[in-house]
């Protein structure tokens, strides 16, 4: 059994055959809920186009959420990860000129959100 402490202060326990986790990306994960009269599928462009522009971004994915009862979904509507190939290109990323310019624009149509920024731990590669 392995025992690894994040910087989150949080414990994990991990028992398998490897001691080895992968803690390689850096993620970004924005749950939103849009402010009533937003034309969302503007600020979609807009993020699509800065994650194009800032080469710090390794990969962008974006979805709605489409089947979540409404008690546990508490409204938020959309959920936005990033990944960045380490802690420091996301740093980069959010000092970024054209993401505090957008981020104004941003803020401006939420609601509510939620952000979360961490290492990744990787428990299952892709196939």
């Amino acid at each position: 059994m392995c025992i690894y402490k994040l910087d989150l202060g949080l414990t994990f326990w991990f028992r398998g055959a490897s001691s080895a986790v992968n803690m390689g990306d850096f993620k970004h994960l924005v749950i939103a809920k849009f402010k009533e009269g937003v034309v969302v599928e503007e600020v979609l462009k807009g993020m699509e186009k800065l994650v194009s522009d800032i080469d710090a971004v390794k990969s962008f994915e974006w979805g709605q959420d489409i089947e979540s009862q409404e008690m546990l979904r508490q409204g938020f509507t959309h959920a936005f990860l990033m990944t960045f190939n380490k802690k420091e290109d996301f740093t980069a990323f959010v000092s970024h000129p054209n993401h505090v310019e957008f981020s104004a624009t941003f803020s401006a149509a939420i609601e509510k959100i939620v952000l979360l920024d961490f290492p990744a731990v990787l428990a299952k590669a892709p196939k």
